[in-house]
């Protein structure tokens, strides 16, 4: 099975990228991800089930340690194409 992550920390800064934003693209650009998309508003990840929850699981837990006071985040399952 394979999935996507879309998900975004909180609080904001517009100025300056705070710590837990760092950590949540340190997190996911470290995991064994397909695809990763990291921008100011919103980042999205896909892979296998199992690489996907390790990330969200890490994404969690130090994201809160860094000052995140808010985690949003969505995940679906992804069709794989069928050849």
């Amino acid at each position: 099975m394979r999935l996507r992550v879309e998900f975004t920390t909180e609080p904001f800064d517009l100025d300056e990228a705070p710590a837990h934003a760092l950590v949540a693209r340190e997190v996911v650009e470290a995991a064994e991800l397909d695809a990763v998309d990291v921008g100011p508003f919103g980042n999205t990840a896909q892979g296998g089930a199992d690489a996907v929850l390790a990330a969200v699981d890490a994404l969690l837990r130090r994201t809160l340690e860094a000052g995140a006071t808010r985690i949003s985040l969505q995940v679906n399952v992804v069709e794989e194409d069928r050849a």
